[in-house]
């Protein structure tokens, strides 16, 4: 039987995390087996390996959502799709198709979804288990290292072109310089906006790397930077801090009649007025996950260039070292760890 060593998440305790051996698992009709080549370690794996989550995890649970590869068996129902081809997966796994948020095309809010890495057995290992509804095709000119971070990307492009609707001129602050907030500023940049990164004085070495994707990086307080066009704020906030907190940086920095879009968790009570909110006719807008059009725009958008993800890529380290992957991230020494199967 074939084993192959996984980063698992074993517990609600802070810590639980360890590599186990584990078989390879077997496939139904409509599923395709995929060995993994890049998986990306995101901010919810930290989170679950810290203890300071939000959401319902299936412990044990192999970790990584973000994740590419070569399809190595296919299901006897799957049509389309062939050993060898080389795919991404979307983070939905599973899905009620009755639900009506999935008969509108919005399965990625179905109350009942479950996800790779806390709801089922996610990639951070040679082979995961994937609905064929999952996959799309990465073009040959993607290297996977790169592919595997279409799911930030998406998160970052749903935030910010199907929820925020940047136009170009607006002036956006993103708080908060962790992948999801870079890319956010990415993408903001592609809609045309001038756009403002803020972080602590921990971030600076993140904050640099935002500089090379045309960002304003600011480290503390934002006002004169959201203040400077007329004196009103910023057009747009975009709040990617894991914190519930700066929820009330993003009220004041906001000019009259702007909006926020929260796509950053943050499971600590709010403490403050949200008068603001009323007195300025704001738009408070949360953002979460994505579907089956984003990704083929952002895969579009990746393959061709317009979006680059190499200055993110920290580097690649194997499962077996992801505990270096995991604390680099986790320090901020890098903005994005990558892993591979050893």
């Amino acid at each position: 039987m074939t084993k192959s060593a996984a980063v698992v998440n074993y517990g609600p305790e802070k810590g639980s995390v360890e590599i186990r051996e584990l078989a390879k698992p077997s496939i139904g009709d409509e599923d395709v087996l995929l060995e993994m080549v890049n998986a990306g370690v995101c901010g919810s794996d930290l989170h679950q390996w810290t203890s300071d989550h939000s959401w319902p995890v299936n412990y044990p649970v192999v970790l990584g959502h973000e994740f590419a590869g070569v399809i190595a068996e296919v299901g006897s129902r799957v049509t389309g799709w062939k050993e060898g081809d080389r795919v991404v997966s979307e983070t939905a796994a599973v899905i009620d198709a009755n639900n009506p948020m999935t008969k509108r095309g919005l399965y990625n809010l179905d109350p009942t979804r479950k996800g790779f890495g806390y709801g089922v057995n996610g990639a951070m290992t040679r082979y995961v288990r994937v609905p064929a509804r999952c996959l799309h095709k990465v073009p040959d000119q993607l290297p996977f290292e790169q592919a595997c971070l279409t799911e930030p990307c998406c998160v970052a492009y749903s935030a910010v072109v199907e929820n925020t609707h940047i136009k170009p001129g607006d002036r956006v602050v993103v708080l908060g310089p962790g992948t999801i907030g870079i890319l956010c500023a990415a993408m903001a940049r592609l809609c045309g906006a001038e756009v403002a990164i803020v972080g602590l004085e921990a971030d600076r070495y993140r904050l640099n790397i935002a500089k090379q994707y045309g960002c304003e990086a600011i480290i503390g307080d934002a006002t004169s930077w959201a203040l400077e066009r007329d004196g009103l704020g910023a057009d747009c906030v975009i709040d990617a801090a894991g914190a519930s907190i700066t929820l009330q940086t993003a009220l004041q920095l906001v000019r009259p009649n702007g909006t926020i879009t929260k796509v950053g968790w943050g499971r600590q009570p709010l403490g403050f007025s949200l008068d603001p909110l009323v007195q300025k006719n704001i738009t408070l807008q949360g953002s979460f996950s994505h579907n089956w059009p984003m990704w083929e725009r952002v895969l579009a958008l990746l393959a061709s260039g317009q979006l680059d993800v190499k200055p993110i890529i920290g580097g690649v380290w194997p499962i077996s070292e992801w505990h270096t992957a995991f604390e680099k991230m986790h320090k901020g020494e890098v903005v994005k760890s990558v892993l591979r199967p050893d």
